[in-house]
């Protein structure tokens, strides 16, 4: 079978598949789901560019799925937004067509590979909506950049092989240890996606796009004497929501950010927020499990990572090396999560930080980041939850007992 075959069927998108449960999940049933999910064959593959592109949805994700293509050797022929009118001014469209769904003519439609640059809402009835409105050829963009992962090392939307039976045990006894079912529903669902290419949803379960790394059960947590240390802090989202969160009360805020755009960004966020607060620091490494160099790809907004794909070196430090004790971690590292606690383990049993970890770059947020820490960590509540759609936005909470019910 060829590529395009896989996802082309006389024509038209083969659709995805959405499915519904009306209640939440208890170990026993979660495991038989895991069942269903381990071996079934996945329809979908990674998409070629092999047609010309158009782009649905323009905002932070669109852009940034034009700026990859960009750099691949692609660009849009067309971007389609509901907001067109709004946006087309924006200089980040300039040059490109950008039209409302309504004003797409039927030959424009024909002629494309349509791919969606929306996670903040379910696909599957999307990608039904745009199919009845006349794009034969529709696709999650995320599929389409894992065609170019040797030239950029975007990595969201990759696809997981059959589980082992080991693997399958060790995601058993992951799912077994959730500390809710809302954990077990969320892990599930951000399996069928990545196994299958399926959307489930379970009733009593919503993806909360709104509070990424500061849910409730974190938020409730906090106290006046947080060290907040913020490994791959980007453009310092995360630290302004925390600053919110407690209302300007913390001990000392050390943001991790090697990629020299995103640091300059980053400072200029920080003194807007905090006017020099001698509190604050950031670090140009990247945090790994060694003291080190590693090659690095910067540039790429909050893509930016450690990849091969480029030949620019940046300094790898453990935090157990930097001499902090940080209350709340968070990591977002585009895949390096694991290593980077792993290079911070006895920080970890010293400090008991309450711990944000992204877990959806790579495989290891099948299982192994989980069991890692639900390993290493004692005496923790462990929480799994999805803050947006395809597979994405899914992070790992660990709070240690000791903190949970803080008011």
């Amino acid at each position: 079978m060829m590529l395009a075959d896989s996802l082309i069927c006389c024509g038209k998108t083969l659709p995805h598949k959405a499915r519904s449960f009306a209640d939440l999940p208890g170990a026993n049933q979660a495991d038989l789901l895991l069942a269903e999910l381990s071996n079934a064959p996945c329809p979908f593959a990674p998409v070629p560019a092999d047609r010309p592109l158009a782009l649905y949805g323009a905002g932070n994700l669109g852009r940034l799925a034009r700026n990859h293509l960009k750099r691949v050797g692609q660009d849009f022929v067309l971007a389609v937004d509901r907001n067109a009118l709004q946006l087309a001014t924006q200089p980040c469209w300039s040059g490109v067509t950008l039209l409302h769904p309504d004003d797409v003519p039927d030959k424009a439609k024909r002629s494309t590979r349509l791919a969606v640059g929306v996670v903040t809402s379910p696909y599957v009835p999307l990608e039904a909506a745009l199919l009845d409105s006349g794009f034969p050829d529709v696709v999650s963009f995320y599929d389409l950049a894992t065609s170019f992962r040797h030239l950029h090392p975007l990595s969201n939307g990759w696809f997981a092989a059959p589980l082992t039976s080991l693997e399958r045990a060790k995601t058993a006894e992951v799912l077994a240890r959730w500390d809710d079912p809302a954990s077990r529903s969320h892990h599930l669902q951000f399996l069928a996606w990545r196994r299958l290419r399926e959307e489930w949803t379970f009733a009593g379960a919503p993806v909360s796009t709104g509070d990424r790394f500061l849910i409730p059960e974190v938020a409730t947590a906090l106290h006046g004497q947080e060290f907040l240390l913020d490994a791959g802090a980007h453009h310092g989202s995360v630290v302004e929501a925390f600053l919110t969160q407690t209302k300007g009360a913390f001990r000392q805020i050390a943001a991790v950010e090697p990629d020299p755009g995103n640091q300059t960004v980053l400072k200029g966020k920080l003194r807007a927020l905090l006017q020099h607060d001698a509190r604050v620091a950031v670090y140009d490494c990247a945090l790994a499990d060694r003291d080190g160099e590693a090659l690095f790809h910067e540039g790429i907004g909050y893509a930016s990572q450690l990849s091969s794909t480029v030949g620019k070196t940046v300094t790898t430090r453990r935090l157990d090396s930097l001499g902090v004790s940080p209350t709340l971690i968070k990591l977002h590292l585009e895949g390096a999560e694991l290593a980077a606690l792993r290079g911070a383990r006895q920080t970890l049993i010293d400090c008991r930080p309450i711990v944000a970890a992204t877990v959806y770059h790579n495989d290891d947020g099948i299982w192994r980041t989980a069991l890692w820490l639900m390993k290493t960590l004692p005496r923790y509540r462990f929480l799994f939850r999805l803050h947006s759609w395809c597979g994405t936005g899914a992070v790992i909470y660990a709070i240690p007992h000791e903190r949970i019910g803080r008011t």
